[in-house]
């Protein structure tokens, strides 16, 4: 268990809005290091400000997770700096709304490659080292949609639920050394990728009150963690359905709207 953040070294992914910016000034103020990665720099300049102003250390590393080459140089300038990274915290990630009748491979594959591989782009950069120094935590900021499909999300369920399963498969690889594997399964929450949402969804939480959630799995280095726990059941109890009562309830349910 992580009693004690001061000097953790932490790269964090998809850091400059949302869940990942909530994240960074949190820990921050918890005393860790943080290297910061995301598209946008000027963003990260500002939210590096931030953190610097609430007690931590924090680097600007401007970079699309898309891209491979990109991610594993910010990575890298990261740990040799500071000689290691304790904890890898995968949380970039994007929506996907689409109809099965308007869905493309360009609308999948966008989806897919920031949700899942700019993922895995950072963790084959990251765990090397933590194999070889036989310590560390990977943390995946999954989703409950990637638990069952839901109505307009076919990319987003497929990527969400890849991580997942991506994330559990490495930990049951890593199970005889000092290195584990938290999966965090967030519902509703209220960020600029929720805010636009004309439907109603269920049990959303404030940004404010979910942070708190996220480090405290990854302070107890649970396994899975999945919130609000009314939403977290409901979902769980939908993987016990058959395939006739799922789709009576599930195909019923608008959260997601189209896009044009």
């Amino acid at each position: 268990m992580i009693q004690n953040w001061e000097n953790k070294v932490v790269f964090l992914t998809g850091a400059s809005s949302g869940i990942g910016e909530a994240l960074a000034i949190a820990l921050a103020e918890k005393g860790a290091i943080l290297g910061l990665l995301a598209r946008r720099e000027d963003l990260l300049k500002q939210l590096a400000e931030k953190c610097e102003q609430a007690g931590g250390q924090a680097r600007v590393l401007a970079c699309d997770v898309t891209d491979e080459r990109g991610v594993t140089e910010s990575v890298n300038k990261f740990q040799n700096e500071f000689g290691k990274i304790d904890i890898l915290i995968c949380n970039a990630g994007i929506g996907g709304s689409a109809h099965a009748k308007n869905l493309t491979n360009e609308l999948f594959r966008k989806v897919i490659d920031v949700n899942l591989m700019g993922a895995v782009y950072a963790l084959t950069a990251v765990l090397p080292k933590m194999i070889e120094q036989n310590s560390g935590q990977l943390v995946a900021i999954s989703s409950l949609a990637g638990i069952r499909g839901l109505p307009m999300s076919a990319s987003y369920s497929a990527s969400k639920g890849a991580m997942t399963n991506f994330f559990e498969s490495l930990r049951l690889d890593l199970l005889k050394t000092n290195i584990s594997v938290t999966i965090i399964q967030p519902g509703f929450i209220l960020t600029p990728l929720t805010a636009e949402r004309k439907n109603k969804l269920p049990f959303l939480m404030k940004l404010e009150d979910a942070i708190p959630l996220f480090i405290k799995a990854i302070e107890k280095k649970k396994r899975f963690s999945a919130f609000p726990w009314q939403l977290a059941t409901i979902v769980r109890l939908g993987r016990l359905f058959p395939g006739w009562l799922y789709d009576k309830i599930a195909g019923n349910t608008n959260y997601r709207e189209q896009k044009e």
